[in-house]
């Protein structure tokens, strides 16, 4: 194939109308260190190592969207108890997992705020002088949070330029308010956004690029000793008692302190959820951090729906609360997120760190999903794949239906059908390079077949493509049609796996999730993700891809 013929390849094909010589040329010049490469042009090898190469991807890697619009105009790519490493009951706290999150696209980091339980520190100055993060109310280790801000502020702006928001859920005394406050300036230095006299709805991710953002509302009063009845007391006396280590070993205290965290941990997650909005902040050096202000009006929702659109605020819910609210105040939702930032969080009892349907938040215009990512699972796979769109960035602008300004979209009538995707699977390669010979099957080459469906306001059911019996290097070359409502709002998901008749359970093979609305029509090299969503080095499959309004399709 000629530089001429791969032009019209591109422009053809795969749908790149405008396509140039660089292009073309570019692509070439990515195989000329292969054997395979002759003089005269592409081979059909050299074609083919292209067609699965890491130029030929199914989304565009930049930024697209306009980035210029207010911040309530965007999903967030949203972390819950971002310092955990592992399930929300016991497992520790570190910066490693923050790390991990921003350097996968994360932009809104949460930190819970507490004081030191560290005895010595109590022996030789007092009292609690320091400041930690960790789950309260659970039997989470801690991490220091002057080590959780460096770690932000190393890793804000590797993968994404886009600004960072920590939420603070802050069940501080006004002594280590002040604390906090001079160490986040210290820390972070100009990174540092101050609110100043405009509002935050003139501010864009575009100008405040390179920024980081502080969004809390302090408690009323000093939540670890407010509830006898709350698990705070309870951990707190065990600190006191040195008898923590015979509490993580006891079954009959575990099981204890586990029935109450169900009970109360929706409202340890969410220190705001005792503010008042009429309450004054004691200390001026911290209220002076807080770019994006939190908490609940007096009157609750009914009142944070009726909020003025200039004075741009946070409110947080929990899963369940979003879901009962939508029942009555589903258009006044939307209508609210045009200006105001809403944040859901999964309920307390997830403690093993799991995650709900994040398009329940999406279609109400709710910004921050928070999502646990310490642990794997579909739900957590289709926001990754949600948050590849517009270069991974971790901003992905609105759908315009959610933006209008004279007609407040209704979440419960259905979306008509704006698009026929058809996905073509051809074949995959690589598994052998990613995975033992020995890792699918003892004796003989894996059996892989392909699960294909579609995630989102309209979901579809999966198909599933043959099973390729003994083969390293698998060929369906079979076609799945799809009706998308909302494309904006739905993410193509992919699966592999290995079929395994002797088992109930089939072996994974690895996933992808893709954000329909972004696909790239034409053949494509797909990446495929472990569970943790980590993409493999070389396992992916040869798909073809055609978006279409359906006026356009023929059968």
């Amino acid at each position: 194939m000629s530089m001429d013929g791969l032009l019209k390849f591109l422009s053809k094909v795969q749908g790149q109308n405008n396509a140039k010589e660089d292009d073309a040329e570019v692509i070439f010049n990515s195989l000329k260190h292969l054997n395979i490469f002759p003089r005269k042009g592409l081979n059909l090898e050299a074609f083919y190592r292209y067609l699965l190469g890491d130029l030929n991807t199914p989304l565009s890697p930049r930024v697209h969207q306009d980035m210029t619009a207010p911040l309530a105009h965007y999903f967030m790519y949203t972390g819950h108890n971002s310092y955990l490493t592992g399930n929300q009951f016991s497992s520790k706290s570190s910066v490693r997992p923050i790390k991990k999150a921003l350097q996968n696209g994360v932009r809104v980091i949460e930190l819970d705020l507490w004081p030191a339980r560290n005895i010595k520190s109590v022996v030789l100055h007092g009292g609690n002088n320091d400041v930690e993060v960790r789950h309260g109310g659970t039997l989470t280790t801690s991490v220091k949070l002057l080590k959780c801000l460096r770690a932000i502020k190393e890793f804000a702006f590797q993968v994404s330029e886009y600004p960072v928001v920590i939420t603070f859920e802050d069940h501080l005394t006004a002594d280590l308010q002040e604390k906090v406050a001079k160490m986040v300036t210290k820390t972070f230095g100009g990174m540092l956004y101050r609110p100043e006299i405009d509002g935050l709805e003139k501010l864009s991710p575009e100008s405040l690029k390179k920024k980081i953002l502080i969004s809390t509302k302090p408690p009323r009063e000093y939540l670890e000793t407010q509830n006898s009845n709350s698990p705070h007391k309870s951990e707190k006396t065990s600190e006191e008692q040195g008898d923590d280590e015979r509490l993580r070993s006891s079954r009959t205290n575990l099981f204890s302190c586990s029935i109450m965290c169900f009970a109360n941990q929706d409202q340890i997650d969410e220190g705001e959820q005792l503010q008042e909005e009429d309450e004054e902040m004691k200390i001026p050096e911290y209220r002076d951090l807080i770019a994006i202000p939190a908490g609940k009006p007096k009157g609750g929702l009914e009142e944070w729906l009726r909020m003025d659109a200039k004075q741009v605020r946070r409110l947080s819910l929990c899963e369940q609360e979003l879901e009962e609210a939508t029942i009555t105040y589903g258009k006044d939702i939307v209508r609210i997120t045009k200006n105001h930032l809403l944040r859901v969080y999964p309920k307390g009892s997830r403690l093993d760190s799991s995650n709900y349907d994040p398009f329940v938040g999406w279609k109400h215009g709710t910004q921050m999903v928070a999502f646990n990512m310490q642990g794997y699972g579909k739900h957590l796979w289709i926001m990754q794949g949600m948050f590849r769109a517009n270069g991974g960035c971790g901003y992905v602008k609105k759908p315009d239906f959610l933006l209008r300004e004279k007609d407040d979209f209704d979440p419960s009538v259905p979306l008509p059908v704006y698009k026929i995707l058809k996905v073509k699977i051809y074949s995959g390669e690589g598994w052998h390079l990613d995975f033992h010979h020995t890792h699918f099957d003892q004796c003989s080459p894996p059996d892989f077949l392909v699960k294909v469906g579609v995630a989102g306001v309209h979901a579809s059911k999966a198909r599933r493509t043959k099973i390729v019996r003994n083969s390293w290097l698998p060929e369906w070359n079979e076609e799945f049609k799809f009706e998308v409502a909302g494309p904006e709002l739905s993410v193509l998901r992919i699966e592999v796996i290995d079929f395994d008749k002797y088992s109930k359970h089939d072996d994974f093979g690895g996933q992808t999730c893709l954000p329909i609305s972004e696909l790239r029509n034409g053949i494509r090299a797909v990446p495929l993700h472990d569970r943790g969503g980590v993409k493999y080095k070389s396992a992916r499959l040869l798909v073809r891809f055609d978006l279409k309004d359906p006026q356009d399709c023929s059968e």
